[in-house]
């Protein structure tokens, strides 16, 4: 029978060597800044508009709430270590997302639309016409993600930022690649989005 407690002990040296090999704690980390110079029109966006950056492998989504601001998810190892604001409101480098997708921890924050779409043009309500799925009226969208602003469980397949964008914007959170032949959202999410 092994020792938990050694276990445990075992565990946090690991979690501590793999960031101290990853430096997450440094400001100044290559590529934390790309995208910071491009400018996004944000007059043809609306408070409550479903914001999609596509990126090489996946789909990143927000909700535009107004004056530059956009509410998304966003895993963040930061998010288990520290509850320093100053650290986890800094845009997250790739290895704090990494991490944070590896622990499963995540929190629904707001950004700039800069920030938000990292470099990446950026495709308005295109999920509208993807899911063929009537929206919500737009303010309440916008209300629905700034209810839900904090730290949340980060489930790659189960609670991700589609998830709580397409629960925002349809009432259901589902993920297009999820949804099964009859068109049935998982059931599983409902439980770990709803804050209502």
């Amino acid at each position: 029978m092994k020792n938990p407690m050694l276990e445990v002990v075992s565990l946090l040296l690991e979690k501590l060597l793999l960031i101290s090999n990853f430096m997450l704690f440094s400001s100044g980390a290559t590529g934390e800044d790309k995208g910071r110079n491009s400018f996004y029109e944000t007059s043809s966006f609306h408070r409550g508009d479903v914001l999609e950056v596509p990126r090489t492998h996946l789909t990143h989504y927000g909700i535009y709430l107004g004056d530059n601001r956009v509410a998304h998810m966003m895993p963040d190892i930061l998010l288990a270590l520290t509850d320093d604001m100053g650290r986890t409101q800094k845009v997250v480098s790739n290895k704090r997302l990494i991490l944070g997708v590896i622990v499963r921890v995540a929190s629904i924050r707001v950004d700039t639309v800069e920030d938000f779409a990292y470099g990446a043009n950026i495709l308005v309500n295109h999920l509208d016409e993807s899911l063929q799925k009537k929206a919500l009226l737009n303010e309440e969208v916008a209300r629905r993600a700034e209810k839900l602003l904090g730290f949340t469980p980060y489930s790659l397949l189960w609670n991700n930022c589609e998830h709580f964008v397409t629960y925002c914007r349809y009432g259901t959170p589902i993920s297009p690649q999820e949804v099964g032949s009859a068109g049935c959202p998982l059931p599983s999410l409902t439980f770990s989005l709803s804050r209502e």
